[in-house]
Order: structure tokens, then C-alpha cells, then sequence
């Protein structure tokens, strides 16, 4: 019986692995069903992994299967997938071995109907609000007169030529185009670049930076404008340094980039007449002002010259005016001079005060010989009692410092006494050399005034017996013994004989004019 039982179990069919059936499994699934569109709702989303790849499913009332997005794919995607939102997804069914399920792998998410656009439209507006991208704090004032208009529209359609047409009717300017598709998927990522580009611009000739930017399109359906709500538009919009006008739709349309542009045309025709005024208002406007400020001119010059002349009538003569001035000037002057008078006269008579006699002299030169002498003598005792302090006070701080502490100092004494004792013979020595200078100057003074210059002209002295000088004529009598001082010695004379009668004595002859100063005996 045992026998039997083993060979009952035997059969033909082929034995499996599990790889090996998981493999083959999932070549039939991809096989059989490749791309797929699955409409469902995204249940289980909890963002991003950490690997980068989202894991979800999609399920209906009945059903649910796994999904995942690689994270190469998620940037790709025109919106981000979120819990409970109805979508239609794209990709390829595939299993995953390692648990025996199967899964589609997502390249591309849309929401599932108009219902669904809207909602993922009312989240996302305000998802983008609470961050403040629609604040009216961050909108900019559009430029009065731009120079160069930046658009961000299809070069193909209407729109283009409607705004170029209405510009040049207005006021021309220069216009660039960014061409970018204002439907399809990759709206939202060219209309971004776009913007983003217009601001990178610079300042260089060919290709000026736009003082203002227009994003231009035509009517059409939500799903048609669904590229201008896109989350990267709306950011780029915000954070554009440029002011941005939004012309997206007719007046009825809306999309998250007319909330967050600065300012909202209803139609692309209505942005060109935004963004540019009126040239022949514009000139008129000038002719108005410029007559308006002619005519200010003429008033303000009639006012002034009016104040001129009131001025000018209010005012003095040019006489009346410099009479006081010119009065003083006389008053100054006048005492001016009699000033110099009095001045002049003050000095004289200090002049003729100074009476200079070689007695005075003398007695000077006396004077300064004898303080000469005194600091002479007093020099040296100056010197020895400086000398008695130094030394004391070197033997007293000598007691206080060890061996090496007094060589230091006795050696930086010595040499401030060293340095003293050359700063007193320099004083010393000019002292007595300024002293000597006086000395010398008082010598030259008392020769230059004293009566030996004169007797060196050819004068005498005379004086009586007693050498006592005669200074008249009649102090002498007839042979009387004189005493005759010359320049080169001295003589005797006896005194000749006298009229009867002593006349006065005559009037001394002017002496020639080869005789210097004609100076007599100074006694």
C-alpha cells in the first residue's frame, strides 16, 4: 500500500521556483497590458520617501492598486499628487516579486474632470495665499513711460499682433517676445523661464532689460488656461523684480497668475494700453504745461521787476549814501595825522632825555664787570655744591642696593653727571661768552665816545698846574703854566699875555667843511 501511495503522487507537471514564477508572472502582466490609463482615487499618500519615490494607491468603490512614482518621474508631473483627490493616471502595469502584488508605475497624473480641477485649483490658491504670494504688499507700480515692453506669449497667434498694433497706435516703443506654447503641458515651465529670463537680462544695447513684462493669451477652457495655474508660474510671477501684467483669458477667465501678477488686464489689447499712454495726449499735455509755465515766468519776472523798482525809489542817492562814510574817512585821516605828530614829538623828547656821557658809560661798564665777576666767583662754588649733593645722595642710595644695583646706578649717575657737568660748562661758557660780547660792546661804545677820538683829530686838552681842565679863555692869566694834552702825549706851555681889558671871547669860526663835524673839546 505504501508503495502505491508513492507512485500516485507522481505527476508531469513542470516544478516552479518562486523567482522563477514571480518572473513569469510578471512578464505575462507587463506583457498583456503595458501602458495603462487607471481612473481612481490616490489613497495612502504620505509625500515623498526618503529614497525620493512615492508609494500610493489608487482606489474606487469596489477595487484598489498599488502605485508608485519614481522620483526621476515626480519632477515631471504637472501637479503633485495629493490624499483623496480623483485623478487619471498613465504607466505601465507591473508586479513587484518580493510581495506577489502588482502595481502600475505612473509617468503621468491629471486630475479626473473638470470637478477635480477646480478643487485642486481652490487648494492650491489657498496653499499659495498663505505664503503671501498674493499679498497686495509685494505688488509693484507699472513704469509711466516704459522703454522697452517684455511678452511672454505664442509668436503665432493673435495676441502678439493685437498688442504690437495697439502699442504702435499709442506710443511706439521697443517690444520683445518670449516666445513660449500657451497650452500643453509644458506651459507652466516655459512661461516660468520666461519671466525668470526677462529679469536675468541686463543693460546691454542689442538686448535692453524690460521695464515691464506681459503675459498674453487667449480665451479658452479651464483645462486650456490650466498651464497659467501652474505652482511655478505663480512663483516665478511673485518674485519677479519686473512688474508683471497678467492678460490671460477674456474678463470672465481667471488663473493663479492674475492673483499674483501685479496688475490684471481683461484682455491682451487692455494690457498694451496699460502699459503705454497716449502720445498725442501726451504732447498736448506738454503744450499745456509749457504755456502754463510761460506764463508763470512772465508774472514772476513782471513781480520781481516791479519789487526792483520799489526798491530802487526806497533807496538813498549814491551821494547820500557815501556822505557819512566819506566823513569819517576825512575825521580818521586828520587824526591820523596829528597823531604821527604827537607821536613824533613824544619820541624827541625821550630822545633828547637820554643824556650818554662817557661817566655813564664808565659806570655801566663798571656795573657789568662787577656781576661778571660775581657769577664768575660764583661758578665754581655752584659747581662744588652740586657736586657735594650728587655725591651725597649717591652715598645715601649706595647703602640701599645690593653690589650689581649700584655698579647699575652709580653707572647711570656718572653718566648724568657726566651729561650735567657738559650742559653747565656749555652754559658756563656761553654765559661768559654772552657777558664778554656786552663787555666788548660797551668798550667799543666808551672809545667811540670818548674825548682820546677826538684828540686823534687833531685837538688838545688844557689844563691848569693842578691837571684840572680850563674850559674858558679866561680862566687863564698871563703866564700861567699849562698843561697840553695831545693825541700822542703831553706838553707845558706858559700862557701869553692879556688885553687891558678882558673882552668876551670871540665867536668860533665855523670850521672848513673837510673838517669832521668841526667837534671841539667835550669838557
Amino acid at each position: 500500500m505504501d508503495e502505491l501511495r508513492v507512485t500516485d503522487s507522481r505527476t508531469n507537471a513542470a516544478e516552479f521556483s518562486v523567482s522563477e514564477l514571480s518572473l513569469a508572472l510578471k512578464r505575462t502582466v507587463e506583457d498583456a497590458f503595458g501602458y495603462v490609463r487607471v481612473r481612481g482615487e490616490i489613497s495612502g499618500f504620505r509625500g515623498r520617501h526618503t529614497s525620493g519615490h512615492c508609494y500610493f494607491s489608487l482606489k474606487d468603490d469596489r477595487s484598489r492598486i498599488e502605485a508608485v512614482i519614481w522620483k526621476g518621474t515626480f519632477p515631471r508631473l504637472k501637479f503633485q499628487p495629493q490624499e483623496g483627490l480623483e485623478v487619471i493616471a498613465t504607466g505601465k502595469l507591473t508586479t513587484f516579486p518580493g510581495s506577489s502584488k502588482y502595481q502600475i508605475v505612473i509617468d503621468q497624473l491629471e486630475p479626473a474632470g473638470a470637478g477635480a480641477l477646480m478643487a485642486l485649483l481652490e487648494e492650491r490658491k489657498r496653499r499659495l495665499a498663505a505664503e503671501g504670494l498674493f499679498a497686495e504688499q509685494r505688488k509693484k507700480p507699472l513704469p509711466f513711460l516704459p522703454r522697452v515692453i517684455g511678452v511672454v506669449t505664442s509668436p503665432t497667434g493673435a495676441v502678439i499682433r493685437d498688442i504690437i498694433h495697439r502699442i504702435t497706435d499709442r506710443y511706439p516703443l521697443h517690444v520683445l517676445v518670449w516666445p513660449v506654447r500657451v497650452q500643453g503641458e509644458t506651459t507652466g515651465m516655459e512661461v516660468s523661464n520666461a519671466v525668470a529670463g526677462f529679469n536675468r537680462f541686463g543693460d546691454h544695447p542689442s538686448l535692453p532689460r524690460p521695464d515691464v513684462i506681459i503675459v498674453a493669451r487667449g480665451g479658452g477652457s479651464l483645462e486650456d488656461l490650466w498651464g497659467f495655474n501652474d505652482e511655478a508660474v505663480v512663483r516665478a510671477v511673485a518674485d519677479s523684480k519686473i512688474p508683471v501684467i497678467s492678460a490671460v483669458g477674456h474678463e470672465t477667465d481667471w488663473t493663479l497668475i492674475d492673483l499674483a501678477a501685479d496688475r490684471r488686464a481683461p484682455t491682451p489689447t487692455g494690457a498694451a494700453e496699460m502699459v503705454t499712454p497716449v502720445r498725442a495726449d501726451l504732447e498736448a499735455g506738454l503744450a499745456q504745461l509749457s504755456a502754463r509755465l510761460k506764463r508763470a515766468i512772465s508774472r514772476e519776472f513782471d513781480r520781481k521787476q516791479n519789487t526792483l523798482r520799489s526798491t530802487a525809489r526806497a533807496m538813498p542817492s549814491p551821494d547820500q549814501l557815501f556822505a557819512i562814510p566819506r566823513r569819517h574817512f576825512d575825521e580818521c585821516a586828520s587824526r591820523h595825522v596829528r597823531a604821527l605828530d604827537v607821536l613824533m614829538h613824544k619820541k624827541r623828547l625821550r630822545l633828547d632825555s637820554i643824556r650818554l656821557s662817557p661817566a655813564t658809560l664808565t659806570l655801566r661798564l663798571g656795573e657789568s664787570r662787577r656781576s661778571l665777576n660775581q657769577c664768575g666767583s660764583r661758578l665754581p662754588l655752584v659747581y662744588q655744591n652740586m657736586l657735594h649733593n650728587r655725591r651725597t645722595r649717591l652715598d645715601r642710595d649706595a647703602a640701599r642696593i645690593t653690589p650689581r644695583g649700584l655698579v647699575d646706578r652709580l653707572r647711570s649717575a656718572k653718566d648724568r653727571l657726566d651729561a650735567l657737568t657738559g650742559r653747565a660748562d656749555r652754559a658756563a661758557g656761553l654765559q661768559i661768552r654772552t657777558y664778554r660780547a656786552k663787555l666788548d660792546h660797551h668798550v667799543r661804545l666808551v672809545n667811540s665816545l670818548s674825548y682820546q677820538a677826538v684828540l686823534e683829530r687833531g685837538f688838545a686838552v688844557v689844563r691848569d698846574a693842578d691837571n684840572l681842565p680850563l674850559k674858558r679863555a679866561a680862566e687863564i692869566s698871563a703866564g700861567q703854566v699849562l698843561n697840553l694834552q695831545f693825541a700822542d702825549g703831553s706838553t707845558t706851555a706858559i700862557a701869553g699875555s692879556q688885553a687891558a681889558a678882558p673882552k668876551p671871547a670871540p665867536a668860533r669860526k665855523v670850521p672848513p667843511a673837510n673838517d669832521k663835524g668841526g667837534q671841539g673839546s667835550l669838557f
